[in-house]
């Protein structure tokens, strides 16, 4: 008898503790919900306030599409943009060659405030993703860093701040919305490929980041390989037929995304293979030269890989100051280096590392490397995937060392953004 009462307080005792493990679990869950919300408003607002300061958009291109689309077409009026290059004009009409994803986006919007009223705010849409953006990466790097939140909030500002996302989000205009849109879905991708990897979201979410920027395709594999594991942590080995169906499932996923971009491109310009890029009016002889080498060539390789990596900034009359082209990754995010630090061992920081690499290869060769950019800003598209090494090279801490190259970093984003706003940037010759 005295056991058997010993037993039942026991087992009470136990079912006391296990119930009050289930509010813990609910309050730590909802904190880390408020703490998510409060890193994407935070940065909402500082976004918000630097793009502000660019007033207007330079191109409303994704908003006056919307607006098309609400109508049943997929041109525009020629008179609806302004600058007459980086657009497409057939038969008398105006298409936008740049993926469709953020005009679909935008559909409600405008439909609700009109293209022409939204675009002037446009400011406030980029601030949006942008603030998403930094709410999505400090989730993803959550359980890849230290753990500690000083280090979290040191390496979520160097995404925010000491990355393309921040001059991005403020300089607007429709390439770099395409950009944000991207930026987001990818973060939505690798969250579910870290987490529950349910192949068919896998697939729709890789679709949606090449809607809106397509070299991000070069990251379906590293999707499809995710979706393969079913172990709490991926690994290298032949596949099991679970393993090959659950991978053909994510690709399947990205199908729709495929499909759609062909029927566009069909409707547009006559073949579901052409994009519209080839057609687009250069916006000065510099970049006419360039396509004439090649629309994708090794010939681009070297005068993109001086945009990325070795590019200074503009030196003699006039004080120092960004010249458009572009800016080395080394002066606008030097501590990117952390990722040199990651546990390399882990199979996928290797395949995120690889597939960082290969999104940026179609932009490496691409003739159009980009203007009126601080950095090289299809290094964005690889952003995402170098957050998870980047996060493993900080999971023993951070130093004082890379916090001040992360502040140096900050300091290089927000005077290149103060020099875009106050100083003529030539049209590149």
């Amino acid at each position: 008898m005295v056991a058997f009462r010993a037993l039942a307080r026991r087992v009470d005792g136990d079912r006391t503790a296990t119930i009050s493990r289930v509010p813990r679990r609910r309050h730590r869950s909802l904190r880390k919900r408020w703490v998510l919300i409060g890193v994407g408003l935070f940065a909402f607002l500082l976004f918000w306030n630097t793009a502000n300061l660019r007033g207007d958009p330079l191109r409303p291109d994704y908003y006056v599409l919307a607006d098309a689309f609400l109508h049943g077409r997929v041109w525009i009026e020629p008179t609806a943009l302004l600058p007459t290059s980086d657009r497409v004009d057939m038969d008398g009409r105006t298409f936008v060659h740049f993926g469709p994803l953020p005009a679909i986006l935008l559909m409600p919007l405008v439909a609700v405030w009109g293209a022409a009223a939204l675009a002037t705010r446009e400011g406030i849409v980029n601030a949006a993703l942008g603030g998403l953006s930094v709410a999505l990466c400090w989730r993803l790097v959550d359980g890849h860093d230290s753990g500690r939140l000083a280090d979290r909030v040191w390496i979520v500002a160097l995404f925010a701040l000491s990355t393309p996302l921040w001059w991005v989000v403020t300089l607007g205009g429709v390439w770099h919305t395409a950009q944000l849109v991207a930026t987001c879905a990818t973060l939505l991708a690798l969250l579910e490929a870290t987490g529950r990897r349910r192949p068919w979201l896998l697939g729709l979410l890789a679709g949606a980041a090449f809607l809106a920027r397509f070299p991000t395709v070069m990251a379906l594999p590293f999707y499809a390989w995710l979706a393969m594991q079913q172990r709490s942590v991926p690994h290298l080995g032949w596949p099991t037929t679970t393993e090959v169906r659950r991978g053909s499932l994510a690709i399947a996923g990205f199908v729709p995304a495929g499909l759609f971009t062909g029927w566009y491109n069909l409707v547009r310009f006559g073949s579901p293979l052409e994009t519209g890029y080839r057609l687009v009016t250069a916006c000065c002889p510099f970049f006419e030269r360039e396509l004439a080498k090649g629309f994708f060539s090794l010939r681009h390789l070297g005068k993109n890989l001086d945009y990325l990596l070795w590019h200074i900034p503009k030196m003699g009359d006039g004080p120092l100051r960004p010249d458009g082209l572009g800016l080395s990754v080394f002066i606008t995010s030097p501590a990117l280096l952390l990722a040199a630090k990651a546990d390399w061992r882990n199979p996928m920081l290797r395949w995120a590392g690889l597939t960082a690499v290969a999104v940026l290869v179609p932009s490496l060769v691409y003739y159009g490397g980009g203007w009126y950019q601080l950095g090289f800003r299809y290094f964005l598209d690889s952003i995402p995937f170098l957050m998870l090494p980047v996060a493993s090279g900080a999971r023993n801490g951070l130093g004082i060392g890379w916090k001040a190259l992360i502040v140096f970093g900050a300091v290089v984003s927000a005077w290149g953004m103060y020099a875009f706003l106050h100083f003529p940037i030539s049209v590149p010759e």
